[in-house]
């Protein structure tokens, strides 16, 4: 749910969070793979990003260069829903690439709804066939005579 990858100008961007739905108030952790286009590792890149939530910035990473094609560090999302990462991608002429991407997550008790919901489903099932597995057995035997 939480990954996406864009391709602007000589690069493409994998990102992704850990959780896949991060929790509001924990840490997650954002994953970001850069590589050429020929998908081959960059050995390094200049990166800062932006975040918004409901049109407006509420964080930022200033811009640093990392080794490597891999970058990951930890992030808490303060809010709940969909978040904006506005990554800027400085190639090395000094023109910023922006690729943007949208992030979700949801509120702790988001997982106690999907559990009930479940449940529900599961209680459903297991209802519905005690009530017509036997009644389905009794009309499929053989009559004997």
């Amino acid at each position: 749910m939480n990954s996406a990858e864009s391709t602007i100008g000589n690069n493409r961007i994998q990102i992704a969070t850990d959780p896949e739905i991060p929790t509001t108030n924990q840490t997650a952790k954002i994953l970001m793979h850069v590589t050429d286009l020929d998908l081959k590792d960059v050995k390094s890149f200049k990166v800062g990003i932006r975040i918004f939530f409901d049109g407006k910035q509420v964080d930022g990473i200033p811009p640093q260069t990392i080794e490597g094609g891999y970058w990951e560090f930890d992030y808490a999302f303060k809010r709940s829903g969909n978040h904006i990462f506005r990554v800027d991608l400085y190639d090395p002429d000094g023109r910023i690439i922006t690729h943007t991407f949208n992030m979700s997550t949801q509120n702790p008790f988001g997982y106690i709804f999907f559990y009930v919901i479940m449940s529900g489903a599961v209680g459903l099932a297991v209802l519905v066939s005690y009530i017509y597995l036997p009644k389905k057995l009794k009309l499929s035997k053989p009559k004997a005579e």
